[in-house]
């Protein structure tokens, strides 16, 4: 099968089928790999525990109807950036880019935890704030992402991908796979 282009996953994330391939997920645990080849190095190896990957895959389909693309990638931005992961910081570094069409600057920004967009910059920073002290925001912190018009179901789903991101982080941490993408400044180096 050909890899993803840009145009596909921008059509299947942004479009309201976005998700819903989620049972292909659970049927063939190689889908993302054999179809879109998205990071085929982690998806290979990911896919070595079935039980793992497919409830991976679930999220992934599932939270990629959250919020909006430009969001969903600077949230795995500042949440890699924390965790230190590698892999992933090559991974949306050129989905944001290349996908979200985000600038660079904006990049580097969501690596630092924040956005030149007042609603995004609120978003990323309560995700940095719940990976930051392990989800013991502060009312304050909640009142901050919420008066920047995100509802309670919103800072769920900013939860629910800190969550998600953090999980390949530490998968991609353990097993350091070959990586896909163009390299980038290491964490911590910005």
């Amino acid at each position: 099968m050909n890899p993803a282009t840009c145009e596909d996953y921008d059509a299947k994330n942004d479009s309201s089928e976005a998700g819903t391939s989620a049972g292909r997920f659970e049927t063939d645990p190689r889908y993302v790999y054999q179809e879109h080849r998205v990071h085929p190095k982690y998806d290979g190896t990911f896919a070595a525990s079935p039980i793992a990957f497919n409830a991976w895959a679930a999220l992934l389909g599932s939270l990629s109807k959250a919020l909006d693309v430009k969001t969903r990638d600077s949230i795995g931005l500042a949440v890699s950036e924390v965790n230190g992961c590698a892999y992933c910081l090559t991974v949306h570094s050129f989905t944001a880019n290349h996908m979200a069409k985000l600038p660079a600057n904006e990049i580097t920004l969501a690596r630092k935890g924040h956005a030149s967009d007042p609603k995004r910059d609120a978003a990323i920073q309560f995700a940095r704030k719940v990976i930051e002290t392990r989800g013991k925001v502060s009312d304050a912190d909640l009142k901050v992402v919420r008066d920047a018009g995100y509802t309670d179901a919103n800072v769920i789903e900013i939860v629910a991908l800190v969550a998600m991101y953090s999980l390949t982080n530490f998968f991609n941490n353990v097993f350091d796979p070959e990586k896909d993408f163009p390299a980038v400044a290491p964490a911590g180096s910005i």
